[in-house]
């Protein structure tokens, strides 16, 4: 069985390590990283992924999460992917929500059996 993959994007070092290392632990997940919406859409184009997980503001350069979900849902090539905002702040996971994505989780949540649940519907 092929491990799941996953796409991370706008995370900080430490928190795409931590997520990366939860998702691995948890199930046996692949975790690429992007830093930018283009550098995410690049990848979308170029590999197949199973969940999108993608920061409310990006590390690299302050985008906004929100940006690359409406981007995605707005393509007919990744429309059906799922992705998820990474936040703790619940009025940008409404907002994501709003534009599509999955019910995401807050990096206070890493680990905790929500967040495994959360992702788990993508990844087990």
């Amino acid at each position: 069985m092929n491990a799941k993959r996953v796409l991370s994007v706008g995370q900080c070092f430490a928190d795409h390590h931590a997520i990366s290392r939860t998702l691995r632990q948890h199930y046996a997940a692949d975790v690429s990283e992007a830093g930018t919406v283009e550098e995410a859409l690049a990848q979308l184009r170029q590999n197949q992924f199973d969940l999108v997980l993608v920061n409310r503001v990006f590390d690299a350069n302050g985008c906004e999460g929100v940006a690359l979900i409406e981007q995605m849902k707005a393509d007919a090539a990744f429309k059906n992917v799922p992705v998820m905002l990474v936040s703790n702040y619940q009025n940008s996971q409404q907002e994501a929500l709003s534009r599509g994505a999955e019910p995401g989780f807050g990096k206070a949540a890493l680990g905790r059996p929500e967040m495994l649940a959360a992702v788990g519907k993508f990844l087990s």
